[in-house]
Parts: C-alpha cells; structure tokens; sequence
C-alpha cells in the first residue's frame, strides 16, 4: 500500500477510537507507529511525547504531522493530520444531521441538557482542581500562596466588569508576579 495511504488510514485508525482525550491516545499512537509500522523507535516516540508536550495543539495531531512528516515529508504531514481527523469530523457531522433532523423530539432535548450539565460539571472541577493547585502549593493550608490567591480573584473581578482581554490579563498578572518574585524580594 502507498506511505501516504497507510499514513492516512493508520492516523484515521486511531482517530475514530481515541477517546478521552490527547493523553488518552498516547498508547494507540505508539502501537500503530513503533509495534505496527515501524515508522519510529520506543527512542524515538519518547523524543515525539516530548516534543507534544512543548507545542501548543492537540497530542493526536502534533503526533500525525509529525510522524507524516518523518515518514513521507509535507505530504505525508498533511495527510496523516487529515487522517487523525477525519473521523470526529464524520462524526460531528452526522450528530449535527440527526440533531437538526430529531430536535424537536423530547428524548433529543432531554439528551442535550443532560449533556450540558455533565459539560458544566466537568469545567467546574476542573476549575476547582486549578484553583486548588494555586492556592494551597503544598496540598494543605499551611502552603497558600496569597499573592496568587489575589491575583486570581482580581483577574476574575477585572474580567467579569471591566470585560478585558484574558490575554491582557494573563500578562498582566505574569509580569506582576515576575515584578515582585525577581525584583521586590
């Protein structure tokens, strides 16, 4: 079969049953690329994960441009990264087909506000984990970081009335804790 065939559906492979998120695919990266087609060593996938964690975007398709890339240059990068795509973007597209086909159905709307609660759940213990992180560094009360503590509960104050940027608010709060780390202690 072509190197860009093989690309593509190795990638498509793991695309349509990588769940869970990027770390979740991580072990089905690494069979279909070092034990299935050799196209990198147990070395060399460490030095991909490495690599993954240091670029911004999603594991599954850092990991596919770069592999395609190794493997059969630009080509192969863009057509391993459509391949580890390609099935949510099926996916997707049929679950918008049938929800705009069914939404008037009661099950169907049951569904989705079902779903946007898991969703809120979710973000809302994700931002009680991060939020912990921050405030207490060393797991218990004796570790709270105050300074941190403020600037978390400023830039949710700043954001909610001024509205500004989360960018502008990030910086602003790095450089305040650069400020006083480096130059005030």
């Amino acid at each position: 079969m072509n190197v860009l065939l093989q690309l593509f559906f190795g990638f498509a492979r793991i695309g349509a049953i990588s769940f869970g998120g990027g770390h979740a695919s991580i072990p089905l990266v690494q069979r279909e690329v070092v034990e299935v087609q050799g196209w990198l060593t147990y070395e060399e996938f460490g030095n991909l994960l490495a690599l993954d964690e240091l670029t911004p975007g999603p594991i599954l398709i850092n990991s596919a441009t770069f592999v395609g890339s190794r493997i059969a240059g630009m080509p192969g990068a863009i057509v391993a990264s459509l391949g580890s795509i390609a099935p949510a973007c099926v996916i997707t597209m049929l679950l918008i087909f049938l929800l705009h086909k069914y939404r008037k159905l009661e099950i169907i709307n049951e569904m989705l506000f079902a779903v946007k609660c898991m969703a809120v759940g979710l973000i809302l213990v994700t931002i009680l984990r991060m939020a912990g992180s921050v405030i207490f560094l060393t797991g218990d009360t004796s570790g709270i970081d105050y300074l941190l503590l403020v600037m978390t509960i400023a830039a949710f104050i700043v954001l909610r009335k001024l509205q500004l940027s989360p960018l502008l608010i990030m910086l602003a709060c790095g450089a305040i804790e650069l400020t006083i780390t480096y130059f005030l202690q």
